[in-house]
């Protein structure tokens, strides 16, 4: 089972790219995290879209930076739990710093995947632990990958709501 695929540094060209160019890298980079084959990781409407949301900074011509490529790989992370509109909240500061050069967007991105990495490899022990206590129920196999499922949606559920609790904190939108 392929978990948590990340788009590192070393793996992005040092040159800018076009559209068509960032979106075969996407592909290349993220198909083993594909639920099927027709699933597309990225579209040009999706990125303009970005664009367009001022997700990231705006770029020069037609052509997309090392560091745009990095932002575009948070969104593409972001977007499974957190709405456009949060991603656009979070990213706001990120992307005004870029912009006037007080963030190096790429050291900045080296430590997201330090921590991304380290995410990986503790959800591959408690995928292991939920998948040792559900064979350990007297179910049957069906009813024990049920079980399984249900957990780890319950867990997606808690790094979800985590996370909007952090953009409104972030963003001083708390509630209650």
């Amino acid at each position: 089972m392929e978990f948590g695929r990340q788009l590192h540094r070393e793996d992005i060209p040092k040159i800018d790219l076009y559209i068509d160019q960032v979106l075969q890298l996407f592909d290349e980079e993220f198909a083993p995290a594909k639920r099927s084959a027709e699933d597309k990781i990225l579209t040009k409407t999706m990125v303009n879209n970005y664009a367009k949301g001022k997700l990231f900074y705006p770029v020069s011509g037609k052509k997309y930076s090392p560091s745009h490529i990095m932002l575009i790989a948070l969104i593409y992370q972001m977007k499974s739990a957190l709405s456009i509109n949060d991603i656009k909240k979070v990213l706001s500061g990120i992307n005004h710093k870029a912009a006037g050069g007080e963030l190096d967007v790429a050291d900045f991105y080296d430590q997201y995947t330090r921590l991304a990495d380290a995410n990986n490899e503790m959800f591959k022990d408690i995928f292991a632990k939920q998948e040792a206590a559900a064979a350990a129920a007297e179910l049957d196999a069906e009813e024990r990958k049920v079980l399984l499922i249900a957990s780890l949606t319950q867990m997606s559920q808690l790094y979800k709501r985590t996370a909007e609790k952090l953009v409104d904190e972030l963003t001083g939108t708390e509630e209650g």
